[in-house]
């Protein structure tokens, strides 16, 4: 099989930078042992929850920060009382263990608060994503099977387009928001007002098997799938990723942008959080303008990232104040290699805990020994195996088993499914089937797939490369579009890049095709295509190239590429300059340079 990028020996890992890393951690050497104790000894029928620890915090550091959000803090004491306060409310509507409440708002406090008080039931968050409307958010919401909702008042429009709306006879809905609530819903704080804040019984009997969130995943095509989170592998990634790597201590100030219902902020972010009883400093949304301003505001030691996010704030001018913040750790992962010296160097981060991970996968890595340009280490069972990108599959030998890559190689990354390591899945059975491959490596082994390229950097360490269905083979060759976003941002005149495969007549494959933001307009198609000459291989270059003033994300900063993918290179479609590469370079792309080549009679 054809290797998909040459391998970078300068981000290998060494043994002896396991060594020096291994002597810096010394003195956090007492929290890195318990969180790998606790790592060890969890069980999943053993009691113990989220809400049960949210309540240890509150019974030992009443009075330490727990919640800041803008101008309103809560201490722990204050937070597990108004979370008893909620939770004594949806108990009085007939919610109980195993019932899901689906939660619809954008970031505050009261997110947090309603989640918290969803888990001291033993009943199930279902996270849903307010940036969806009509029939997508429809979807969501039919999937979490809820019996109630708590809709924020700036959420009000997108439950309304739904056919889930106030009036639905199988939901109760409840309204998060200032003044009375409307026809159709009930406000939540008056009656949480009224209600106890005494610790409820209950939460101390939740098993840690229990299904603690639904957390949506967008995928690369179709509808959103729900992927079930329980307390056990929350708390699980709580030990090995918050104890055992980003090791925040009870005096820390951890800043949070990223949605609520994203796993880096749920998850990672209050999961690092509540690992010590750290405060948790939530901010309403993610701006490159304001982000250091809110990060001094906050007083923040330490902030949750998505590797876009770092790349905004690299492409912010230089300022005298990058260095003049408290931060020394961050954790987050899509941090890229080509900017990761640079981003750790203009703003002083002293400890990057990158890790790989994804809502429904059953194993994880992470940074733990402050290395560079890695996605850190997993010790559970894991393989880089062989994979076929014209089939979008694994590839498989004449006995029908899996071949792993060699050190240095890239493949799809699989984990093993065992009663240690269990793939808990979505709500839909059949979508989480097809996210497992059997018979691996022996008859009757099952694997999860998590659908990613990486890079086998030794050590069990990896680097995240690609998602295979960002992956595409173009003249009998594999390319990985992370590689040559990172080739085409090294230009000085290239801000921001989407790569993705787009389909040719009669051509085998798909050719690369790449939408640029240019700074100040300034484009030389001539010198852009020499440099990624010397950059990338010729099956890697770019046939065609589109100009936008601004590339279309997610709210979690991922780069949609469905429409780009589906408009092509058709000049009848794309309202956009398009450029398309001949020997000199890039010239413009005209309609009967478009003609030609859907007439097979250009040579690319």
């Amino acid at each position: 099989m054809t290797a998909i990028a040459t391998d970078s020996a300068s981000d290998r890992v060494r043994f002896s930078d396991l060594v020096r890393s291994a002597v810096r951690m010394l003195p956090e050497f007492p929290m890195v042992a318990r969180g790998l104790l606790r790592l060890a000894t969890l069980k999943p029928a053993r009691r113990g929850s989220i809400g049960a620890l949210i309540e240890a915090h509150a019974s030992r550091r009443p009075q330490s920060l727990a919640l800041r959000f803008e101008d309103r803090q809560w201490t722990y004491a204050q937070f597990n009382a108004e979370a008893n306060r909620i939770a004594r409310v949806l108990q009085d509507q007939g919610i109980r263990a195993g019932d899901a409440v689906a939660i619809l708002m954008e970031n505050r406090a009261e997110v947090l608060i309603v989640v918290a008080a969803v888990l001291k039931l033993g009943a199930i968050a279902g996270m849903l994503n307010h940036q969806q409307r009509g029939d997508v958010l429809s979807h969501s919401i039919k999937l979490t099977q809820a019996k109630l909702m708590v809709v924020g008042q700036e959420s009000r429009e997108a439950i309304e387009s739904t056919t889930f709306a106030p009036g639905y006879a199988a939901m109760a809905f409840f309204w998060e928001g200032e003044g009375g609530a409307p026809e159709g819903y009930t406000a939540l704080r008056p009656l949480a007002e009224k209600a106890s804040s005494e610790n409820l019984p209950q939460t101390a009997r939740i098993p840690l098997k229990s299904p603690a969130f639904y957390v949506f995943t967008s995928g690369t095509t179709g509808l959103p799938k729900a992927s079930v989170m329980t307390h056990f592998r929350w708390i699980r990634g709580m030990a090995g990723l918050s104890e055992s790597a980003v090791r925040l201590r009870s005096d820390d100030v951890l800043y949070c942008c990223l949605p609520l219902y994203h796993n880096n902020a749920l998850t990672v972010s209050w999961g690092a959080v509540l690992a010590n009883g750290a405060g948790f400093a939530l901010g309403r949304r993610f701006s490159a303008s304001r982000f250091w301003d809110e990060i001094r505001a906050n007083r923040a030691t330490s902030f949750c990232y998505i590797g876009e996010l770092c790349r905004y704030l690299l492409n912010r001018p230089a300022s005298e104040r990058d260095r003049d913040h408290a931060v020394r750790v961050i954790v987050g992962n899509g941090l890229r290699p080509e900017i990761w010296d640079d981003f750790q160097q203009r703003f002083g981060i002293d400890r990057i805990v990158e890790f790989y991970g994804a809502s429904e996968a059953n194993l994880a890595f992470v940074n733990a020994w402050g290395l560079k340009r890695t996605a850190g280490y997993c010790p559970l069972s894991h393989a880089i195996v062989e994979f076929d990108a014209e089939e979008e599959a694994p590839a498989r030998d004449a006995q029908g088993r899996l071949k792993r890559v060699a050190k240095g190689g890239v493949g799809l990354l699989i984990g093993e499914v065992t009663k240690k390591t269990p793939f808990d899945g979505y709500t839909d059975r059949k979508a989480s089937e097809a996210k497992l491959l059997r018979n691996v490596f022996a008859e009757g082994d099952c694997w999860f797939n998590s659908g990613d390229l990486v890079r086998d950097q030794g050590y069990k360490h990896i680097q995240f490369v690609d998602r295979v269905g960002d992956t595409f083979r173009w003249k009998g060759e594999n390319v990985a579009t992370t590689e040559v976003e990172a080739a085409l941002c090294a230009s000085g005149d290239i801000e921001e890049a989407v790569v993705y495969g787009v389909q040719i007549p009669g051509m085998d494959g798909r050719a690369g095709m790449a939408s640029l933001s240019v700074n100040g307009g300034r484009f030389d198609g001539v010198a852009l295509a020499s440099a990624l000459r010397q950059k990338l291989p010729q099956y890697a270059v770019p046939v065609f190239l589109r100009l936008r003033q601004d590339q279309e994300t997610t709210s979690t900063f991922k780069h949609r590429k469905v429409d780009l993918k589906r408009e092509g290179f058709d000049p009848s479609r794309v309202k956009d300059p398009l450029y398309v590469l001949e020997q000199n370079g890039y010239v413009p792309l005209t309609t009967d340079t478009f003609v030609t080549i859907q007439n097979g009679q250009a040579r690319l």
